[in-house]
């Protein structure tokens, strides 16, 4: 480390309530920490991921952020986007605007604010997806513990792509999301098919009757993990249900649950346009400031 100290807060993201939600670190001031040194603040956070604020000015009209999960730098993930905006314009902008710019891996992404449903939201926009390779019932089932009679075939188990690679798997109900038991085994795998193993898997139900879908999101971080709640994978469903015609309209509003099998109950908004071929999706979540306290 060096020694100077570092602010470092803890975020619930995509939270309807305070120790609810997907946990994020945020640390500011963090240009003179190395690479390294993030890495190993991640891995001792422990969480999904972890952000680092490189500059204390905005640069191009955005604030430069690194993300990294216990493994790995990402270029883009969706609640350390939404969670480290949120904390940008409560305690770095006095004049809190009602946009936030971010510069990251995948380029500069916004993070908008406003009134939605009675409480403030904040809202990303997706990268654009892009649809890749379809996975065969029988491959992409074993490797979530399933059999093929829980995955709907109504809509394909598909590769996307939107800042991550993903293998977006359709359930049949709530009770195929709830028996999810991936493995090692399974994951690998997929990655010798050159499948990344970043698993979401949603259903048309969900546990709370104002929402709209549930979602599950399984990845390989030294060990295969859960995540509580996933805005990238979301904005990639996004494009995917747009591409595929999941709904009759060419707009859409989703309240997707996530992280309710984890006792970390999560809610992502979704919302999704589809209009003179061009596809627009924003990913949208509330965020609540937890921790606050110094990295030594």
């Amino acid at each position: 480390m060096t020694a100077a100290t570092h602010a470092i807060h803890i975020l619930d993201v995509f939270a309807e309530s305070p120790l609810s939600g997907n946990q994020l670190a945020v640390v500011e001031a963090a240009g003179d920490l190395s690479t390294d040194q993030m890495q190993a603040i991640a891995l001792e956070t422990n969480f999904s991921e972890t952000t680092f604020i490189t500059g204390p000015e905005q640069a191009d009209g955005g604030f430069p952020v690194r993300i990294f999960t216990p493994a790995a730098e990402l270029p883009f993930a969706g609640h350390p986007t939404l969670g480290t905006a949120w904390l940008i314009r409560n305690r770095l902008l006095s004049d809190r605007p009602d946009e936030v710019l971010l510069n990251l891996g995948v380029g500069q992404v916004p993070v908008t604010f406003e009134e939605t449903e009675g409480v403030e939201v904040g809202f990303l926009r997706a990268p654009e997806a892009t649809l890749g390779d379809i996975v065969a019932a029988q491959d992409v089932a074993p490797s979530l513990g399933l059999s093929i009679a829980d995955i709907d075939d109504a809509l394909p188990a598909q590769q996307v792509s939107a800042g991550l690679d993903f293998l977006i798997v359709p359930l049949r109900n709530a009770a195929a999301l709830s028996k999810c038991q991936p493995s090692r085994d399974g994951f690998e795998k997929l990655a010798s098919r050159g499948i990344r193993p970043f698993v979401y898997a949603f259903c048309p139900e969900a546990m709370s009757p104002e929402n709209d879908l549930g979602a599950r999101f399984f990845f390989d971080a030294n060990g295969i993990r859960e995540d509580p709640a996933t805005g990238s994978a979301t904005g990639a469903l996004g494009g995917y249900l747009l591409h595929n015609r999941y709904s009759s309209e060419s707009d859409f509003f989703l309240r997707i649950e996530q992280g309710v099998q984890m006792g970390r109950p999560s809610l992502l908004r979704l919302r999704g346009s589809l209009g003179n071929g061009a596809v627009t999706v924003s990913v949208g979540g509330r965020v609540f400031h937890t921790v606050r306290g110094e990295l030594l």
